[in-house]
């Protein structure tokens, strides 16, 4: 089976460099036309130009494909509706949103200021909400979408230094979960991306010997079958770095059950910790009432 992107509407956040830019380019290679969403700003969010984001553009004009270029911020709300309403603007509807756009402020807890903090949650998790809370009314209307959301293994599982970071990706998934269940009816599938890879965000806290071998190339190929009308599912998390592709999940333990008429104390607690925290025989829950369920039911 060959992935076609052909016809459709992409908007890539943060598509002006490293993980972004390769997203843009696989997309826009397969057909689809892209809106290359990147205001130009250091790692920190500082400072901007027009430049990245112009130049992606032209190199997948170079190519035959078509794109326009974004700079507004996803960390406003008028922001995310700018970035929307210029592919409505050139080519009439969105097909695709890939909510890559980040900063890093990282800074050991105990000297991380209220800026540090408001500005990560500001780019990551309410960027996602400000570009998809314009995107969703378009999907819903042409019963249609596919959304990544790009997290992080420092949100599944920490990194020191990353309380911001972390946070804010580890949002994600609970934004996922509930996205997953109100797009499910007009066949709009959410999903997330946990990637690796040589960045400038990354290059300074990988191995040298691992740089040059951990490119975006080995990551955009998912986003491509994510981003497609071939997604098969929903509701998931991918992690992709050279070399591996895997899923993560959150499940539930089997626990221990009692008699809700009769109160148990923290030494009973305490007594059962290891079968409380076993996940032998783990579930894994598709919403609050129902186990997992396939996503056509």
């Amino acid at each position: 089976m060959t992935i076609s992107l052909e016809g459709q509407v992409a908007i890539v956040t943060g598509a002006g460099r490293g993980l972004g830019r390769a997203y843009a380019m696989e997309l826009a290679r397969r057909g689809a036309r892209v809106i290359v969403n990147d205001p130009g700003v250091a790692m920190d969010g500082a400072e901007g130009s027009s430049k990245p984001a112009d130049e992606v553009c032209d190199q997948i004009r170079e190519l035959g494909g078509e794109a326009q270029p974004s700079y507004d911020s996803v960390a406003s709300f008028d922001g995310g509706a700018a970035i929307v309403q210029a592919a409505l603007d050139a080519w009439g509807r969105v097909d695709a949103v890939v909510c890559n756009a980040g900063i890093l402020r990282d800074r050991a807890f105990h000297k991380m200021t209220e800026d540090d903090w408001d500005s990560v949650m500001n780019v990551h998790i309410k960027g996602c909400f400000n570009v998809l809370r314009h995107a969703w009314p378009v999907f819903r209307e042409q019963s249609y979408g596919r959304v990544v959301m790009v997290t992080s293994t420092t949100g599944l599982f920490g990194n020191f230094g990353q309380a911001n970071y972390g946070a804010a990706k580890a949002a994600m998934i609970g934004f996922m979960n509930v996205l997953k269940l109100e797009g499910q009816k007009y066949d709009v599938r959410v999903n997330l991306l946990a990637p690796s890879a040589t960045t400038r965000m990354t290059e300074d806290l990988m191995p040298a010997e691992l740089v040059a071998k951990f490119g975006p190339e080995h990551v955009a190929p998912v986003v491509a079958v994510l981003a497609s009308r071939d997604c098969p599912d929903t509701g998931l998390i991918i992690e992709a770095v050279a070399g591996r592709i895997a899923r993560s999940a959150v499940v539930r333990g089997t626990g221990v059950t009692y008699d809700e008429s009769q109160l148990r104390d923290a030494e009973w607690v305490l007594a059962n910790w290891e079968q409380i925290t076993s996940l032998d025989d783990a579930e894994l829950w598709w919403h609050l009432q129902q186990p997992l369920v396939p996503a056509d039911d």
